[in-house]
């Protein structure tokens, strides 16, 4: 049951968003100005429509005419519209996926637009239409952060903290993470909150994490494929809840708590990161893209879980596959495995498959590790590398069970379905 506290604060997160809603929409008349004004060339004009046109707001969703008007725009030089465009052919939306047009409509746009700034050191850091250039990344993240992008504040300390792609650099991540705080990104308020509980300083953590938590609306646990705006909210919130737990001992079968070394994965990078994080914790100091250049597929592709599995072999460590069934029984065996190796102090690898028209081809996959679990309430701790650093989610069993599934993580699932992890080989 909710206690009064959590009521009012889900009561105010409804009532704002009614707010906010209400306040964006523009009356018919108001409307038929915009579409007056943008058909008449004014570029500011074209590119209001085609986000309302984009999102739905105050006129039927449209994506192509979205795009009709944000090329427009464009055309004309303006930086947010070229930005639009750009992530359009950056993500495949409306347009075929096409990096390299997308990083040219960035650089276009960069200098006067903190979000194309923003993916063009995305595009970057992840090698998207483009050599990868971290040093280059951390650049355009930072002249973003300087003109108030937070998430460009968030993902340049992150980048600092773990030392992933540049030399770890622990007093510009602590800088780049309290600019990401003063311009309210949840990420960067996670981080923060982060550095504050490794330094000991419990109070600090929770004062950050609860005002993240309530940046976006929060439930009880959150779901696996939230936008990061939300996703960084509910995180916060799973920190919260995890402070104590964070501080005791194990207790087998009741609740067990593995810390790892957490780095924040780079574009389409999940399954190369999530194995250096494992990797870290048996002891490596390898990272992400360092773990991913062990593999045949190019940069920013994904990842063979065969390939991962030789590339364990080539820093010295032994891993081995493991699969279940996606049924029930199967869960029951794959949890049991898991509860086994957490009570041992061993983190596990998984992959999850999610289903949905949002993803290209009806779906998409996900790799990560368990890192915990709390039997009384049937959750489980995930060690994500797609969220802020700690990179600490609670799942629950049912969430797990739904997405812990997977038929396309490699050439080693011969197209079956089927739950695969990775562990340590200890034969």
């Amino acid at each position: 049951m909710p206690d009064r506290e959590e009521i009012m604060h889900r009561t105010l997160s409804i009532l704002i968003a009614t707010f906010l809603m209400s306040h964006d929409a523009l009356s018919t008349d108001e409307i038929t100005e915009l579409q007056v004004r943008a058909k008449g060339g004014d570029a500011k004009a074209q590119i209001d429509l085609a986000i309302r046109l984009r999102d739905g707001k105050g006129i039927a969703k449209d994506d192509a005419e979205a795009m009709h008007w944000a090329h427009k725009a464009a055309d004309a030089g303006n930086a947010d519209a070229l930005d639009f465009v750009g992530f359009a052919y950056l993500r495949g939306a409306v347009v075929k996926r096409n990096p390299a047009i997308a990083i040219a409509y960035f650089k276009a746009a960069a200098s006067d637009s903190a979000q194309a700034a923003f993916n063009l050191g995305q595009c970057y850091f992840g090698a998207q239409g483009t050599e990868q250039d971290c040093e280059q990344a951390l650049e355009w993240w930072k002249k973003a952060a300087e003109r108030g992008h937070g998430r460009a504040a968030a993902n340049a300390a992150m980048a600092y903290h773990s030392g992933e792609g540049i030399p770890a650099d622990p007093v510009l991540a602590r800088r780049l993470a309290e600019r990401a705080a003063e311009l309210n990104d949840p990420s960067g308020l996670v981080l923060l909150g982060e550095m504050h509980f490794q330094a000991g300083d419990p109070n600090a953590s929770k004062a950050n994490w609860t005002k993240a938590s309530k940046l976006h609306p929060t439930n009880a646990t959150g779901h696996p494929a939230q936008p990061s705006g939300n996703a960084s909210a509910q995180q916060a919130a799973d920190l919260l809840k995890l402070i104590d737990y964070r501080q005791r001992k194990g207790e087998p079968g009741k609740f067990a708590f593995v810390q790892m070394p957490h780095i924040q994965q780079g574009y389409n990078n999940c399954g190369s990161t999530a194995c250096a994080i494992f990797a870290r914790f048996h002891g490596s100091k390898i990272g992400g893209w360092d773990f991913k250049k062990l593999c045949p597929s190019p940069l920013g592709t994904g990842t063979d879980w065969g390939h991962l599995l030789d590339a364990s072999a080539k820093i010295g460590q032994k891993w081995k596959l493991v699969t279940y069934t996606p049924d029930d029984d199967g869960f029951v065996k794959a949890t049991d495995m898991l509860k086994s190796e957490l009570d041992a102090g061993r983190p596990v690898i998984v992959d999850f498959k999610y289903i949905g028209p949002q993803y290209p081809n009806g779906s998409a996959g996900h790799t990560l590790n368990v890192c915990g679990y709390i039997a009384k309430e049937d959750l489980y701790i995930l060690c994500n590398p797609a969220v802020a650093t700690p990179g600490l989610q609670l799942i629950t069993a049912a969430d797990l069970k739904k997405f812990w599934r997977s038929d396309h993580y490699g050439a080693l699932s011969k197209g079956v379905l089927s739950r695969p992890a990775f562990v340590i080989d200890r034969s």
